[in-house]
């Protein structure tokens, strides 16, 4: 049985991203409630019922987390332009050896605005 989970984590965090005009909003340092959808797919265990357990994605993901909560985004290596669709690879990059299933990376920088990753 062919199965997708997906866990859901958020993190507060401010950036500006300085490639814009000068005077673009966005180009000014500001703040977001990111919400970050890790998606994993694949084969369930016929004997567990299931196909990862949640707990790993949440080990996986928690070192992440750690770097990019409460932070000044553009201070994390590889972040120096951090748009949700940059933040989206950063984070697949980093996840997919820990997490071999992962098919997807949703960034939501507000409730109405998301990129999404299925990797390269």
């Amino acid at each position: 049985m062919k199965m997708e989970l997906r866990k859901t984590f958020q993190f507060e965090a401010a950036h500006l991203l300085p490639r814009l005009p000068k005077a673009h909003k966005c180009r000014r340092l500001h703040g977001h409630s990111f919400n970050v959808e890790i998606v994993v797919a694949g084969e369930c265990d016929p004997k567990l019922g299931w196909l990862l357990d949640y707990a790993d994605i949440t080990a996986a993901f928690k070192p992440l987390w750690q770097k990019l909560d409460h932070r000044y985004l553009n201070e994390v290596a590889g972040l120096e332009n951090p748009t949700s669709e940059e933040i989206a690879v950063w984070i697949w990059r980093k996840l997919k050896p820990k997490l071999p299933l992962l098919t997807e990376v949703v960034v939501a920088e507000t409730c109405t605005a998301r990129a999404v990753y299925r990797g390269e």
